[in-house]
């Protein structure tokens, strides 16, 4: 065997976790929503908005930052592998319960906390944070185009909106928080493979 086929080989040690659909679509959606994150704290923070300054840029990057986040999602369902991971997201099984009933009672044991693919938490939070995307872009729609809606709608839009904005930044922070405290997770998003002992400790009921 040549050196570079040695080399493309992976480590029997690895195992394939994500295809590069799910990275991208991943690594695209992260970054749009840190765009929309960072333009909402310097509109919304008196300090940040003297720094920045130029208001009406930050408004249109903002506005269509929100309007492009479901693009990535909508274009890597022509993935398959993309589409069984939405699939293994949206159920819940007997074990999720399992999960969900030891992380109330902060039980960190392994063993207490079966996982398949992804876990009751990536699922709960996976749910969530596309729920908290569509209101956002629909109440964003309602503040853009003022002429199409009565002052009332757009007043209700823009609370909604707002506290809606500051919930996503924190459940945001909690998410990146927890994936530093994690190596293993990481690996699989930056490279596509984890390591089998990764793999049977975090999620042990997922079969690759």
């Amino acid at each position: 065997m040549s050196v570079r086929a040695e080399a493309a080989t992976p480590p029997a040690s690895l195992i394939r976790r994500f295809g590069r659909a799910q990275r991208w679509v991943h690594r695209t959606t992260a970054a749009l929503m840190g765009v929309c994150v960072v333009t909402a704290a310097c509109l919304y923070v008196p300090q940040l908005a003297e720094i920045v300054g130029r208001r009406e840029l930050i408004v249109r990057v903002h506005e269509w930052a929100g309007l492009a986040l479901p693009v990535p999602v909508l274009a890597g369902l022509v993935s398959r592998g993309f589409r069984a991971d939405l699939g293994f997201l949206n159920r819940f099984g007997p074990h999720d319960r399992v999960w969900l009933r030891a992380a109330l009672r902060r039980d960190k044991r392994r063993s207490s906390r079966p996982a398949g693919k992804f876990n009751a938490g990536q699922k709960i939070y996976a749910a969530w944070i596309a729920g908290a995307t569509l209101v956002m872009l629909g109440t964003g729609l309602l503040m853009w185009f003022t002429h199409l809606t009565p002052l009332m709608w757009r007043t209700s839009a823009t609370f909604v909106h707002d506290w809606l904005a500051l919930t996503v930044g924190i459940v945001v922070a909690g998410h990146i928080g927890m994936a530093i405290g994690d190596p293993g997770a990481r690996r699989g998003l930056r490279t596509g493979s984890v390591s089998k002992e990764w793999a049977e400790r975090e999620h042990p009921f997922w079969r690759p």
